[in-house]
């Protein structure tokens, strides 16, 4: 039996301009239900969620929230209905405790004490009541990213939510620690509780949700049971076209053939950077494999992405580029034939304001191709500009707008074509499909498996597992800016390397292990 509707959007529509982002979208949300929203980068997803936050008003349409209208523009509103939102990026505070984060915005900034022995109690009997572990005293920084994310989830419990909505809650969390999301998850919807699940993680998504609204262009193309649904056919409808996703099937007697080395570190220390610091780093990359760097985030995987661009030098050990010291400034690191896909596209990978164009030719602007005499050669650098955006089918509208208008997966198709249409010897990718659809995620892919067949050595930084297992040839882990060694992917499973990632010795080579189980909470 069908349980009562608690949020009913009908027909919201959204328009920047010429732009519209949401079309006459109608989505309801029932009591104890898992609904999972699903589209491409640009779809219309964040919009949509904007509105029902009350950070953005709608064009056209209203929202009702347990049969009462939801005013619009109006967060507080929002918040005071029920509504609560945990978000990919967390938002707290590493200085206080988990109880001073929880109270923070849940008092009035006049009152002259704090009911602190009343919000504890409050804490923790939700905390039983979910099996959401926690202890109120310690400092936010001390915890680990999955006792962070529960924190979170308190927080909005605490603020009486009632519909929860998850930002790509999985995406920094061990396999363990997805396992016990899910069981927390569980519970949540057996006590009643509403969840907007968004992903791009199909697999999840089966395994999480009852039902699952698909958006493309700003328009919903299909609401459908997540029973019976395949992955291929949340692709197809998302994107429009089949997709196809690219693997690594590297041959084991391929595997073991002595190739050029290209990049070797022994014994590397860091100073600390980005609070870690690398601890005895060693690792050898050779032509046309994929090393393929797991971990959660903040272990020493940005550090190890900055001393392989020239950003950060080591204090101790070697690092060889094809057998000699390794360039020490980026610019002479490009011009070594060091490719680079930056974790952060939008700060780092590109300069917002410039144009697409100029964005092309980048790290290579002073090469004589583009530059004679103190002089730009701008027609050679805009033919230049033009191929990348035809072999790596950027779409856009105009090569001379801001590049900042690039949708994220069209934005990095121009990073990653800039970066191998200089045909690198050595190519350093971190995170290269963070936040991307499934078609781009699968684009970015197959561009890189080229390269390898190409001869390219390349090191994917990923905290995505199911890339990691899809690209790599080898895989090693970062914990705690310590690399394990790079063993065959086929010598791992999500148990083994969630064990790692968590800090936890991995199982020897070749050490039976079962892959991590996990919860349907559809079946629930």
């Amino acid at each position: 039996m069908r349980h009562p509707t608690v949020l009913k959007l009908n027909g919201i529509t959204k328009r920047f301009g010429n732009l519209v982002a949401n079309n006459a979208i109608s989505l309801e949300l029932a009591r104890g239900e898992v609904l999972a929203l699903l589209g491409e980068n640009g779809a219309g997803k964040s919009t949509l969620m904007s509105i029902l936050f009350g950070h953005y008003v709608a064009d056209e349409g209203d929202i009702e929230v347990f049969g009462q209208a939801l005013p619009a523009g109006r967060p507080r509103a929002s918040l005071a209905a029920g509504i609560g939102m945990v978000h990919q990026h967390f938002a707290l505070a590493d200085n206080l405790t988990v109880l001073d984060n929880i109270l923070l915005g849940c008092e009035s900034m006049w009152s002259l004490v704090s009911n602190r022995r009343a919000a504890r109690a409050r804490l923790l009997e939700l905390a039983q009541r979910f099996g959401l572990e926690t202890r109120p005293d310690a400092l936010i920084g001390s915890l680990s990213v999955g006792e962070k994310q529960r924190v979170e989830i308190l927080k909005a419990l605490y603020r009486g939510a009632r519909i929860l909505i998850l930002d790509e809650p999985t995406a920094v969390l061990t396999p363990q620690e997805s396992e016990e999301l899910f069981v927390i998850l569980r519970q949540m919807v057996a006590e009643g509780l509403s969840i907007i699940f968004i992903s791009h993680r199909l697999d999840e998504v089966l395994q999480v949700s009852h039902r699952i609204a698909i958006l493309r262009r700003g328009e919903l193309v299909a609401q459908l049971p997540a029973a019976g649904a395949s992955k291929h056919q949340l692709a197809e409808i998302m994107v429009g076209r089949e997709v196809v996703m690219p693997h690594s099937r590297p041959d084991t007697a391929d595997a073991h053939k002595v190739r050029e080395q290209v990049l070797q570190l022994q014994a590397v220390h860091t100073a600390q950077e980005h609070g870690v610091a690398l601890n005895d780093v060693s690792l050898t990359i050779h032509a046309g494999e994929i090393v393929a760097i797991a971990g959660v985030a903040g272990n020493g995987q940005e550090v190890l992405a900055d001393l392989l661009s020239g950003l950060v030098l080591p204090t101790a050990g070697s690092v060889q580029f094809n057998q000699a010291p390794l360039p020490a400034s980026p610019r002479a690191m490009v011009e070594a034939g060091i490719g680079r896909v930056p974790e952060d596209r939008h700060a780092v990978g590109v300069v917002g304001d410039l144009a697409i164009w100029e964005n092309a030719t980048l790290e290579t602007y002073r090469s004589p191709r583009f530059a004679a005499y103190g002089l730009r050669r701008q027609q050679a650098a805009l033919q230049y500009a033009e191929k990348i955006v035809t072999d790596f089918d950027v779409r856009l509208t105009d090569i001379h707008a801001s590049t900042r208008t690039l949708s994220g997966g069209n934005m990095q198709k121009m990073i990653l074509g800039r970066v191998l249409s200089e045909s690198p010897k050595l190519l350093i990718v971190n995170q290269p499909t963070w936040g991307l659809d499934v078609g781009a995620v699968a684009y970015v892919h197959q561009r890189l498996l080229e390269a390898r067949a190409g001869g390219a050595a390349i090191l994917l930084i990923s905290e995505d597992l199911d890339e990691i297992f899809a690209m790599a040839d080898r895989i090693g882990v970062m914990h705690a800016g310590h690399l394990g060694p790079a063993r065959l992917a086929q010598e791992w499973d999500l148990a083994a390397i969630g064990l790692a990632m968590a800090g936890s010795a991995a199982p020897a080579a070749g050490a039976e292990t079962n892959p991590v189980p996990l919860t349907h909470l559809a079946s629930a």
